[in-house]
C-alpha cells in the first residue's frame, strides 16, 4: 500500500516545478531615444572617451584627488552597505523555494507516585522534521527576481555614488584654482594701489596733489585689501571640502595642491562633437530606477500568488525510548504528508496587497519616466552652459587684454600729469572686473564640462555593474 507515495510525490513536484507564475510579465521601458540634441554641441574636434574624462584636464592633482576620494568615502561606503544588505534579502527569498529542514532532541526524566506503583521514568526523543512548500503559483520566484532586481539597483547606486563623488571633488578642486586665479588677480591689484597710494602721498606731501588724492587712492588700496582677504577666505573653504570629500590631513592636501596654486586645468583641444541619445541609457540613476521598477513588478506576482491555495509537503523521521521501572523501551517513527492552505476570507486583505503592490509599480514607473525627462534636460543644459562659456571666453580675454592696454596708458598719462586720478582709477576697476570675468568664465567652462559628464553617467555602462565590489555574487 505504500508503493504509490514515490509515485504521487513525483507528480507533486512535477506540479509545482511546472506551476504558473501569476502577476505582470515584466519589459523594460523602451530606452530613451531622441532625434537630435537642441542644445549646440561644442567646437570641433575628435569625440572625447567619457570612461576617460578626467584625464582629458592633464591634471595630475585632480585625478590623485578623485581616486583618494574614493578610497576613503563615507557615501561610497553606504552604496556597499546597502549591497551587501540587498544580497542578503536575495539568499533569504532564495531560500523560500528550499524545503526546511530542523532536528530536535529531547529527554526528560519524571517520578510516578500512586497507591498501585511508583519510580522513576525517563523518556527521550530524537527527531529530523522537514518542510517544503510548493511553488505552485510562482510566489518564490517572483520574489527572486525582486529581489535580484535590488540588487542590480543598488550596484548601479553604488556607481551612481561614485560619478556623483567625482564631479563633486572635480567642482570643488575647479573652484578652488579659480579662486586662486582671482587672489593672484587681486594680489597683483593691491600691489598697484598700494604703489599708487604711496606715489601719491608723497606727491600730496610735497604738495603736488591734494589731500583728496591722497584719500582716494588710500581708500582704494584698503578696499583691495579687504577684496583679496574675502577671497583668500572662499580658498580656505574650497581646502575644507576637499579635505572632508578625500579624507586627507589639511597640511598633506595644501603641500599636494601647491605645484599648480592658481592654475585652472586646460580643456584639451578636441571637445565633444557628438552626444548620441543613447549614451543617457548609461546612467546609473536611470538603471537603479529601471531595476526598482523591475522589482516592482515581481512584487505584484508575489502578492497575487498569496491570494491563491499552497500546498506544503512536510515529514518526520525520529527514535523514541521510554525506560520505566527497570523496564525500557525504544522505537521508530515516521510521518509524511501534505497541507493545503485555502484562503477563504481576509477582509480583502490579500486584494489590498495586490493594489498597494500595483500602486508601487507605477510609482515607480512614473518614478523612472521623470528622471527619463531630467537626464535629456540635464544633457541639454549642460551643453548650453558649454557653449556659452566657449563663445564668452574668446571675448573676455580680448576685453581683458583691452582694458590692459588702456589701464597701462593711463597710468603713463597719469605720471606725466595729462590724465586725471579719477580716469587712471576707472581704467584699474575695469582692467580688475574685466580680469575677473574672465577668471569666471574659464571656471564656467569647466564647471560645464563636469555637469555634461554627470549628465551622461560619468562613462559608467550597464555591464559596469557587474564589477560591484561584493563578493559571493549570485547568478
Amino acid at each position: 500500500m505504500l508503493r504509490p507515495i514515490p509515485i504521487r510525490l513525483t507528480l507533486l513536484a512535477v506540479l509545482a516545478l511546472t506551476g504558473c507564475s501569476v502577476g505582470l510579465t515584466y519589459h523594460p521601458p523602451a530606452p530613451i531615444t531622441a532625434a537630435r540634441w537642441y542644445a549646440p554641441l561644442p567646437h570641433a574636434g575628435s569625440s572625447a572617451e567619457l570612461g576617460l574624462w578626467w584625464q582629458q584636464f592633464d591634471d595630475p592633482a585632480l585625478s590623485a584627488l578623485i581616486t583618494d576620494a574614493e578610497r576613503d568615502s563615507p557615501t561610497l561606503a553606504q552604496a556597499l552597505a546597502r549591497i551587501a544588505q540587498a544580497r542578503a534579502s536575495l539568499t533569504t527569498s532564495e531560500a523560500a523555494s528550499y524545503p526546511s529542514v530542523s532536528a530536535s532532541a529531547q529527554t526528560t526524566r519524571s517520578k510516578s507516585v500512586s497507591s498501585f506503583f511508583s519510580g522513576m521514568q525517563t523518556a527521550s526523543s530524537l527527531a529530523v522534521d522537514a518542510v517544503w512548500e510548493l511553488d505552485l503559483f510562482g510566489a518564490n520566484r517572483r520574489g527572486r527576481e525582486a529581489a535580484v532586481a535590488r540588487v542590480q539597483a543598488r550596484a548601479a547606486d553604488w556607481h551612481d555614488a561614485r560619478v556623483s563623488l567625482a564631479a563633486e571633488v572635480a567642482d570643488n578642486y575647479m573652484n578652488l584654482r579659480a579662486c586662486e586665479a582671482l587672489v593672484a588677480v587681486y594680489r597683483q591689484d593691491l600691489a598697484s594701489r598700494e604703489d599708487s597710494a604711496r606715489l601719491t602721498q608723497l606727491k600730496t606731501d610735497n604738495g603736488f596733489s591734494s589731500r583728496a588724492d591722497a584719500a582716494l587712492t588710500n581708500a582704494s588700496a584698503a578696499e583691495a585689501a579687504t577684496r583679496l582677504t574675502a577671497q583668500q577666505a572662499e580658498c580656505d573653504l574650497s581646502i575644507k571640502a576637499l579635505v572632508a570629500l578625500t579624507g586627507q590631513a589639511e597640511p598633506a592636501l595644501r603641500s599636494q595642491l601647491a605645484s599648480r596654486t592658481g592654475q585652472l586645468p586646460r580643456l584639451p583641444g578636441s571637445g565633444v562633437t557628438s552626444v548620441p541619445a543613447q549614451l543617457l541609457n548609461q546612467r546609473p540613476d536611470l538603471a537603479v530606477a529601471e531595476r526598482d521598477l523591475a522589482a516592482a513588478s515581481a512584487d505584484i506576482g508575489v502578492a497575487e500568488a498569496k491570494r491563491y491555495p499552497s500546498i506544503s509537503l512536510s515529514g518526520s523521521v525520529g527514535l523514541s525510548a521510554v525506560s520505566f521501572g527497570g523496564m525500557s523501551t525504544k522505537g521508530n517513527t515516521w510521518s509524511f504528508g501534505p497541507t493545503l492552505n485555502l484562503p477563504l476570507f481576509d477582509g480583502g486583505k490579500s486584494r489590498a496587497n495586490v493594489a498597494d503592490a500595483q500602486a508601487r509599480y507605477d510609482e515607480a514607473l512614473a518614478n523612472y519616466q521623470q528622471r527619463a525627462r531630467t537626464a535629456v534636460k540635464e544633457v541639454e543644459q549642460a551643453l548650453v552652459k558649454l557653449d556659452s562659456a566657449s563663445t564668452r571666453e574668446g571675448s573676455a580675454r580680448a576685453a581683458a587684454q583691452g582694458y590692459q592696454v588702456f589701464f597701462n596708458a593711463s597710468e603713463a598719462r597719469l605720471k606725466t600729469g595729462s590724465s586725471s586720478l579719477l580716469d587712471a582709477e576707472e581704467a584699474r576697476r575695469n582692467l580688475l572686473n574685466s580680469q575677473a570675468s574672465l577668471v569666471n568664465i574659464q571656471r564656467e567652462r569647466l564647471a560645464a564640462w563636469i555637469s555634461l559628464y554627470k549628465a551622461m553617467g560619468g562613462g559608467w555602462t550597464q555591464t559596469a555593474s557587474e564589477s560591484a565590489p561584493i563578493a559571493n555574487r549570485h547568478p
